[in-house]
């Protein structure tokens, strides 16, 4: 993978009501299906897109929210969550659905990295390409 380009999925939006966090799983999918290296973080009212336990049903919305949990079958590895995002909405870790990837050596390693926004901000400079939903 030396070719493939660094890609960070900035996610800013609430899970429903817009069609940015849905757009942004599909192009996920998609540029982790032509190998390259992405990762997604989570701020604002972005972390809501990881809530454990969503529920639609009445609000004419699909749940789309277990397609999370298949990231780590497209080599999908790095979640990173903004602390102080999850702290201004009163949420923890906890809050957050399980998500894991497989190694080679170990099974089951949460892909979910809770970071400060000093570190979100040292992630992002760190990558060939951030986009933002």
């Amino acid at each position: 993978m030396s070719d493939a380009k660094k890609f960070l999925y900035l996610n800013r939006k609430a899970p429903y009501g817009t069609i940015y966090a849905l757009e942004s799983l599909e192009v996920v999918l998609i540029g982790a299906a032509f190998e390259q290296q992405v990762s997604l973080a989570f701020v604002d009212d972005g972390v809501y897109q990881l809530m454990a336990g969503q529920n639609t049903k009445g609000s004419g919305f699909k749940n789309f929210s277990n397609t999370y949990k298949a990231l780590g079958d497209y080599d999908v590895r790095n979640l990173y969550v903004e602390k102080e995002s999850l702290d201004e909405r009163g949420l923890s870790v906890d809050d957050l659905m399980p998500i894991t990837h497989d190694t080679d050596d170990e099974e089951d390693l949460p892909s979910i990295m809770v970071v400060s926004r000093a570190e979100m901000a040292k992630v992002m400079s760190e990558q060939d390409v951030v986009l933002s939903f």
